[in-house]
């Protein structure tokens, strides 16, 4: 059996290793991976309280984020798309104004 402290470590880690990678990587794609683990750590945060509590309530905020998860990953991939046929990169530093 593992514990609450545990699923919580493991989830500020995850959460830590997706903040690095979001403030330190200027690739689009890399950036949303990191995103998306970001918002997993905090899924097992959820899942690791609602564990501990024996409560359904939790296990519900986690399909929820997964829910914004899918949707955000879909709207991402989209914006990254757009920014690719009018820039041609993916570089994070290229996006400095918002021009038409």
């Amino acid at each position: 059996m593992t514990s609450v402290s545990s699923g919580l470590r493991l989830s500020a880690l995850m959460f830590a290793i997706g903040a690095a990678g979001v403030l330190i990587r200027r690739n689009l794609l890399v950036v949303l991976m990191c995103l998306e683990l970001m918002l997993n750590g905090a899924n097992l945060a959820f899942a690791a309280f609602a564990r501990s509590r024996g409560d359904s309530w939790g296990h519900l905020g986690v399909l929820v984020g997964l829910a914004i998860a899918g949707a955000e990953a879909a709207v991402g991939l989209g914006i990254i798309l757009a920014c690719h046929r009018h820039a041609n990169t993916v570089d994070a530093d290229r996006f400095d104004q918002l021009r038409g």
